[in-house]
């Protein structure tokens, strides 16, 4: 297949309610609350992946005409491979999803709990390209607590692959949800998308801002008060 041939393969095969990929161009989507992922993601090891990866990315670089043979870009396909898999596309395997142990609420602490400013890195699945921010967690015991440290866990997991600000609000809402077991969880991200200021309309100053209020998060004094622990 030469090239004008394939490019007209993926322009008709790329379609979404009759439209091409030319005509949505950079509009959000946001298809599911889960992770698309295939049914046979892991039938691979992480080794075997690395690997295809490297040869497929080294295609990508002389495609685009880089000399690999350069010292400086050789290594490249390796590298990027190996960050695909361990780093940060690593929250894809449910292996790496964080082990949550909960404690007995012995405090007696039936207030919120509000953990701030938690910086996380994750990629658009749009472009593949870095979306940086802050989320800010809050929940109210049922009877029981977690440490710190996981809630920071959940947040890095589930940003650790490629995401949709959206969707990664809620899957971080509901594990909340589910290790507490409370509905009492809300869930504020602040990031800036990199396919938004580094390419496209290239707008450097803008952010996204997504949330989620469930339970007792709902009313609007508890809204207030979680607003003022952040801003504060």
């Amino acid at each position: 297949m030469n090239t004008k041939e394939l490019i007209k393969k993926k322009k008709n095969g790329h379609r979404l309610n009759g439209f091409s990929i030319d005509d949505i161009g950079d509009d959000h989507l946001f298809t599911s609350l889960e992770t698309p992922m295939k049914a046979n993601a892991f039938k691979m090891t992480n080794d075997e992946k690395k690997a295809k990866i490297a040869i497929l990315f080294e295609e990508i670089m002389e495609v685009i005409g880089l000399d690999l043979t350069d010292d400086s870009l050789k290594g490249t396909p390796n590298r990027v491979a190996k960050m695909y898999i361990d780093e940060i596309f690593s929250g894809l395997d449910p292996r790496n999803k964080p082990k949550i142990a909960l404690f007995d609420n012995k405090y007696q602490y039936n207030q919120m709990l509000v953990e701030k400013n938690i910086t996380f890195y994750s990629n658009c699945e749009h472009h593949f390209v870095p979306i940086i921010g802050k989320a800010h967690i809050a929940y109210i015991s049922s009877g029981k607590v977690i440490g710190l440290s996981k809630l920071n866990r959940i947040v890095q997991y589930y940003a650790k692959r490629p995401q949709v600000q959206e969707r990664l609000t809620n899957q971080i809402a509901n594990e909340l949800k589910s290790a507490l077991d409370t509905e009492d969880v809300a869930v504020i991200i602040d990031a800036k998308h990199l396919c938004v200021s580094s390419r496209g309309v290239k707008d450097d100053t803008s952010a996204t801002v997504t949330s989620y209020y469930g339970g007792k998060f709902q009313s609007q004094a508890k809204i207030t008060e979680l607003h003022n622990y952040i801003n504060n």
